[in-house]
């Protein structure tokens, strides 16, 4: 039976046809914009397309979504049509097709206005049990997005496993001001500890998802890297993260040295798979002991498939300012 893949042409839908085909396993990639990994070019918006391409599906991994990237270029409309009602399409159509698992990508923006604590106090322990408060469009219709798939679980007994994941995106960061004071791969080697995810195992916490989601039902996962801190460390990560980080990793400040990198002074989020390890089985393999250990053998950190799969960028027009706008 074949695994239905929204999103194939952007980076996870991508990562994840890839994996599936090397694995000679049926796999059937959907998309707005054709790519080598979709077999079917439609709108998720459209329920007459969505539900011919659910023919012979067992299972169905929803990657498919508008940004935050977009939040600056599309109408909240928008962002409801395919966010909200083109979830809602693939519910109804996996639903009445009996697929046997469904995976929701969802995102860590659903927390929203929880990651940011005030000046002052202590990092936030981001947990499945951190109560969501959206800040935006995006935040927003990922999470009422979620509580469909919770609706299905309840009245049609469709299991999904909701799979919050942090960035794993690889172009550059948003904000001029870490643009400026960070190398690309010095930033995102230093998120790796509290904030990112690579590719890879992103792709494995889906397809661990999609197993183990009948016997799970429905359970919402925070997918990120393993981080090294704990609830004792958060108040010293929003005054001194360096400072924790070089006791962690005595090897750290030599390595990053040499590298002509720098830890970032601050921390105010800790993203907290705990959860996602014991219920899933997923073993993550690209967090900050791997950079270390990629930086003392002369490696790239990234893994094969990140590098394999680039960067994409999120619009088709090029902007002078940044990868993308940002709504004010």
């Amino acid at each position: 039976m074949t695994i239905l893949i929204t999103g194939s042409a952007g980076h996870l839908g991508e990562a994840i046809v890839r994996t599936l085909r090397g694995r000679g396993l049926p796999v059937r990639g959907l998309d707005l914009k054709p790519s080598p990994f979709t077999a079917a070019v439609g709108s998720i918006v459209d329920p007459a397309f969505v539900r011919e391409q659910m023919d012979g599906v067992s299972a169905v991994i929803h990657t498919a979504t508008l940004h935050k990237p977009h939040v600056a270029t599309h109408s909240k409309q928008d962002f409801v049509d395919t966010n909200v009602t083109g979830t809602l399409n693939l519910l109804e159509a996996a639903a009445a097709a009996c697929v046997k698992s469904f995976v929701f990508t969802s995102t860590t923006s659903a927390f929203g206005s929880q990651l940011r604590p005030e000046a002052g106090q202590a990092a936030v322990w981001v947990a499945e049990d951190l109560p969501p408060v959206p800040k935006n469009i995006y935040g927003t219709t990922k999470l009422m997005a979620e509580n469909l798939c919770e609706l299905f679980f309840r009245e049609r007994a469709l299991p999904v496993v909701v799979l919050r994941t942090s960035r794993f995106f690889p172009e550059d960061d948003d904000d001029p001001a870490m643009r400026s004071a960070y190398a690309l791969e010095n930033a995102q080697a230093n998120e790796l500890l509290y904030r990112r995810l690579d590719i890879a195992d992103a792709v494995g916490a889906h397809l661990l998802a999609i197993e183990r989601a009948p016997k799970i039902g429905f359970a919402r996962y925070v997918v990120s890297a393993t981080s090294p801190f704990e609830p004792r460390h958060l108040a010293a990560l929003a005054r001194d993260a360096a400072g924790v980080v070089r006791e962690l990793y005595p090897e750290c400040a030599r390595l990053y040295a040499a590298r002509g990198w720098r830890l970032f002074p601050e921390i105010d989020r800790v993203y907290v798979n705990a959860r996602a390890r014991r219920e899933l089985g997923w073993r993550p393999e690209f967090d900050f002991a791997h950079v270390l250990h990629s930086l003392r053998v002369g490696q790239d950190f990234r893994s094969a498939l990140a590098r394999e799969i680039g960067s994409k960028g999120y619009h088709d027009t090029v902007f002078d300012d940044g990868p993308y706008p940002v709504a004010s």
